[in-house]
């Protein structure tokens, strides 16, 4: 029988996971600041001691290897190191539960790989914040509990793991015949295809150009789909900058499963959290929101019903999870673990903190990624990786702050009026962040790291304002810690602001110009990511704003239109200009009732602003009240755009 392999973590959040979805505030360490704790706690230990100490183990045709954080051999130890912020005593009960759970399995794996009758097992805590550990929690078990507990686990997981062997089996089989669902293939998409599905095939990265109308989301769903079973890809993301590209890909998707019945393919649609948040008033944790409460007790037969269900977008994540009494954004994010394809946003795998890129490394995942309209990348990557706090929001959390925040805030304010004499200009770029301003910063966010965790212990939420403060301070603290050539330091006086000893107009920005060095190894943990675009020329510039690998290939796609399919037509008398609006309404409605008379179908006109727009349409319609019309509003929400979409397209 094929065996099927899982990572500790990912085991262990499976089977050990209980409670409530908790996620009251928890100040949690940057990724650099993890790494540097658990290296200072390696380098605390004895010479004998091992980090990052790869084990594995097998139970019946299951899999389980990971890096246990270090090991000392002379004492018989192995420990599972974790950094925090704050107070330790904040950490909720199923958040301890999931560390001794995973702790007593890299336990098990060394008892089993050294062959020891025993040995201790303990749960090492590191402060970043004061550099210290807090005492540890240990406890000393025999070989044969370890063992009693592994299997425990491992036998809660194995059904799903057969399960997923057999989905696996049947999607690789249908995959591999799957035929385009198309008659036959537009002027340059069979090109399109063929080039993605040779850079999956040769493990590189793909630059395509093709225009608008060239079905670039169907040509390279389907090649990177044909290449799943020969390249053993385990997830296909495919990426969007806005949700109209999600909504084309979800189509073309569907297009395919229609094409070839019964088609065992999981799709997953990821959408930000305040887009599926069903209480928005209430804080995520189970003294207050009622699907938090109990979450993880209920999890595995909502996990079951989606999952059984295959397409899981918006709507039917929604209905499965509010059918379990479970978060729709949070049985998503579970969902996206075992996904064949998963459409989201770029951030969820370029930004800094993004799921899938973290899902990726910890699963040791082959992944292929489509990325649409990649033109849009490069300012969605530097707005990811750039941070701006202004003297605004400093001011007004300083005046309604507590007593324990006063202090830092305001050495951070006395370094926020020097930067005023340092740059009195309306824009001044600092080769580097002020050494100064990056320790008071610093400070402030170490403080508020408490002060909002002590708040968020109880049922409600923490201060809004204070917490929306610490977010921004903390981004920027984050990037200013990684600054280099990539971005730079610049400071802003708002217009009006200048000269003097006022500092209330600044604001200050890490702002990043080149992505590259983030981005990087994004790519580098794919097996092949393509971007496509009707406009990437020219390739190296994108190539190397983007950090593509050296050996990235590139197609220009022909466009596959004839030139008389286009009309342009320039109505010279009509002026648009904001004192002619009232006059250019008649003229407007009579262009486009001629239009649609001339040959009836589905029209796209577009205004400068909402207003222009319904003066236009109430001309249109009293005018020509036989032509069917649709109007995106105001703050009109997503769905409310896509259903607009729809009924043009």
């Amino acid at each position: 029988m094929k065996t099927y392999t899982v990572a500790v973590r990912t085991l262990c959040e499976f089977a050990a996971k209980q409670g409530d979805l908790d996620l009251r505030f928890t100040p949690s360490p940057s990724s650099q600041q993890g790494i540097g704790g658990h290296r200072s706690v390696a380098a605390s230990r004895s010479a004998s001691y091992r980090s990052e100490l790869r084990l594995s183990g097998q139970y019946r045709h299951l899999v389980v290897r990971g890096r246990a954080d270090g090991y000392d051999p002379d004492r018989q130890l192995l420990e599972e190191v974790k950094t925090y912020v704050g107070e330790l005593d904040l950490m909720p009960a199923n958040h301890r539960q999931l560390h001794w759970a995973q702790a007593k399995i890299y336990g098990a794996l060394a008892c089993r790989e050294f062959q020891l009758a025993g040995l201790t097992v303990s749960l090492v805590y590191f402060d970043v914040g004061r550099q210290q550990e807090a005492p540890p929690l240990s406890q000393h078990c025999t070989a044969t509990e370890l063992q009693t507990f592994f299997e425990a686990l491992c036998e809660r997981f194995i059904a799903w793991a057969d399960a997923e062997l057999a989905h696996r089996e049947g999607r690789d089989a249908a995959l591999g015949s799957l035929k385009f669902p198309h008659a036959e293939f537009r002027a340059g998409q069979r090109d399109l295809a063929k080039a993605v599905f040779n850079a999956a095939r040769l493990g590189r990265c793909l630059l395509a150009q093709a225009p608008t109308g060239s079905g670039k989301t169907m040509a390279t769903l389907f090649a990177m789909l044909k290449a799943c079973p020969g390249q053993e890809l385990d997830k296909v993301f495919f990426l969007t900058a806005k949700g109209s590209g999600r909504s084309l890909a979800l189509t073309a998707l569907e297009t395919l499963r229609r094409s070839a019945p019964g088609l065992p393919l999981r799709v997953v649609e990821l959408l930000a959290r305040e887009k599926s948040c069903e209480h928005p008033d209430k804080a995520c944790h189970g003294e207050s929101c009622p699907l938090a409460r109990g979450f993880y007790d209920r999890l595995p037969a909502a996990r079951a019903a989606a999952a059984s269900a295959e397409v899981m977008t918006r709507e039917s994540l929604r209905e499965v999870a509010l059918s379990h009494a479970v978060c729709p954004y949070y049985l998503g994010q579970e969902m996206a673990r075992w996904g064949d394809v998963i459409v989201a946003d770029y951030n969820h795998y370029f930004d800094g903190s993004a799921l899938l890129h973290a899902l990726t490394l910890a699963n040791g995942w082959r992944v292929g990624v489509l990325v649409d309209e990649a033109h849009n990348l490069v300012d969605r990557a530097r707005a990811m990786y750039t941070a701006r706090l202004d003297a605004a929001q400093l001011r007004s959390v300083r005046a309604s702050a507590p007593d324990a925040l006063k202090r830092p805030l305001d050495r951070l304010r006395r370094s926020w009026t020097r930067l005023n004499g340092e740059a009195p200009g309306a824009y001044t770029v600092f080769d580097e962040p002020p050494r100064a301003f990056a320790s008071a910063l610093q400070e402030v966010v170490g403080a508020m790291s408490e002060v909002l965790a002590h708040q968020g212990k109880g049922a409600e939420r923490a201060d809004g304002a204070l917490l929306e403060f610490y977010f921004e301070a903390l981004a920027l603290t984050r990037l200013i810690e990684s600054f280099d050539s990539h971005s730079i330091f610049d400071v802003t006086r708002e217009p009006g602001r200048t000269g003097g000893s006022r500092s209330s107009g600044l604001s200050v920005c890490v702002r990043n110009v080149l992505p590259a060095p983030f981005l990087k190894p994004r790519f580098a943990a794919t097996r092949s990511t393509v971007l496509f675009s009707a406009t990437l020329a020219p390739w190296h510039f994108y190539g190397d704003t983007l950090g593509l690998p050296d050996d990235t290939a590139w197609l220009d796609v022909a466009a596959p239109f004839r030139p008389e399919q286009l009309s342009v037509r320039i109505a010279g008398d009509i002026s648009t200009r904001y004192r002619h609006r009232s006059r250019s309404l008649a003229p407007i409605a009579r262009l486009i009732a001629a239009q649609y008379e001339e040959a009836p179908g589905n029209y796209i006109a577009f205004f400068s602003s909402f207003d222009y727009l319904e003066q236009a349409l109430e001309e249109l319609a009293a005018r020509y009240p036989g032509i069917p019309t649709w109007r995106q509003s105001r703050r009109m929400v997503e769905i409310g755009r896509a259903s607009c979409r729809e009924r043009v397209y």
